[in-house]
């Protein structure tokens, strides 16, 4: 790229100055992608879904403006819980994926995990005595999205646990 502008540069089709903006446009990108990537990482999400990429048609007896309204995150500002609620294969993962890379663009801290594994992480800091820290980091994301609810039985003591997490996160106004 820096070699493509200094031949522009050469052959006078652009000038110092637009050549710089145009280098500085580039690196910006390049943080912004950076920490988008970086940010996906911490959020546990191995696939990307998007909200482009969803087939609306597929499912037409969803709301596309009531899910294009919840990119927008203002729930997460109200502290509102959003379920997803439907048989397998409806597309709950790919919307809640999406709507967690959503989150990550506007510069929110997301975890992302199945139930299944808060559960069986939060059962296991309360054993090893970090439950206090492990709450505090679920507590601290913007947005906890809890995946595959349902899939698994849920042991009460454990479901206990990781209710409360999310309990103190709402109450926190996270």
């Amino acid at each position: 790229m820096l070699d493509a502008t200094v031949r522009r540069i050469e052959q006078s089709e652009i000038d110092s100055l637009a050549a710089l903006d145009v280098i500085l446009a580039e690196e910006l990108t390049l943080r912004e992608n950076r920490r988008v990537k970086t940010a996906l990482l911490f959020a546990r999400l191995t696939t990307i879904k998007t909200l482009s990429g969803f087939d609306f048609a597929f499912q037409p007896s969803l709301d596309r403006e009531r899910v294009l309204a919840l990119a927008e995150l203002t729930f997460i500002d109200r502290a509102e819980v959003v379920h997803l609620v439907g048989p397998p294969g409806t597309g709950k993962s790919h919307l809640a994926i999406a709507l967690a890379i959503e989150a990550v663009k506007a510069e929110r801290s997301v975890v992302f995990s199945t139930l299944a594994n808060l559960v069986t992480l939060m059962a296991k800091a309360k054993r090893d005595g970090s439950l206090r820290e492990r709450s505090r980091y679920l507590c601290r994301a913007s947005l906890l999205v809890a995946d595959e609810i349902g899939y698994l039985p849920v042991v009460p003591r454990a479901a206990t646990c990781s209710s409360s997490s999310s309990t103190r996160a709402m109450r926190a106004g996270r």
